[in-house]
């Protein structure tokens, strides 16, 4: 526990580290934007790093969930749990986050706690930061075209699609299947069973948010459509009355 409590201080040092370089460079974008450029690049290592662990070095976790930690999956949810304290803090000090936001980095810390702690079910965390990170780039991305005044796009439409579809399909679906083979195994823990059913609920909370933004941002384009619409349609009439005005003046 010495060497895995002296990782974590590190990789949290290392997670400081860059934000407070990105902040004395690129001062003039503001915190919070030096902050998500900490997030991004921590989304694109946890999902390079968990995909090699689940496709290449396995376990496979649909089929061996509660097996014994390897020293790369220690590794990845050591480098995670260092960003989950830093961007915690950091959410907590500037108070940019809701309550929803809070107790996702809250589980997520003790849930890499309790499987380091453990020494097992490894690969199942692996499978949740994978699933959790793969929509975090387009998550960021949405964020920055937002800020450069490029979000009302066809690339801010494409931002929106794929990070929903992606969302639904890993964290609901895929995630649905993983817990399900989680439950169902001898192998894992029970307290490991719960912290999953536990992390599966707050998708589904995710997934409700996700949901009413979706059905708000598709009631607004219709709105917007079909105003467009009637106003081509009004101009269309007007365009033939003016046309016609001669001919009955005659």
């Amino acid at each position: 526990m010495t060497s895995l409590s002296v990782g974590v201080v590190l990789c949290l040092t290392g997670w400081i580290t860059l934000y407070t370089l990105l902040c004395n460079t690129n001062g003039s974008r503001g915190s919070e934007w030096n902050c998500r450029l900490v997030t991004l690049f921590h989304g694109i290592l946890a999902v390079c790093i968990t995909a090699y662990i689940g496709y290449v070095e396995g376990p496979w976790p649909f089929t061996h969930p509660g097996t014994k930690n390897t020293p790369l999956q220690i590794t990845a949810m050591v480098i995670s749990l260092g960003y989950f304290i830093f961007d915690m803090g950091w959410c907590v000090y500037f108070r940019t986050e809701g309550p929803v936001m809070l107790i996702h980095h809250t589980m997520s810390i003790l849930g890499i706690l309790l499987t380091l702690s453990l020494g097992e079910s490894g690969i199942e965390s692996c499978a949740v930061i994978f699933a959790s990170e793969i929509t975090n780039p387009l998550l960021q991305a949405r964020w920055f075209l937002r800020q450069l005044g490029r979000y009302e796009s066809l690339t801010g439409e494409a931002v929106d699609v794929l990070f929903v579809v992606l969302f639904v399909f890993m964290r609901i679906v895929v995630g649905g299947r993983m817990l399900y083979c989680e439950l169902i195994s001898p192998w894992p823990r029970f307290i490991i069973k719960c912290e999953g059913v536990a992390m599966y609920v707050l998708s589904w909370v995710f997934m409700v948010d996700i949901g009413r933004f979706a059905y708000r941002k598709s009631q607004s384009k219709y709105r917007r459509w079909r105003n467009q619409h009637r106003s081509a349609a009004a101009n269309g009439h007007d365009g033939k009355q003016t046309e016609r005005l001669p001919y009955h003046d005659e």
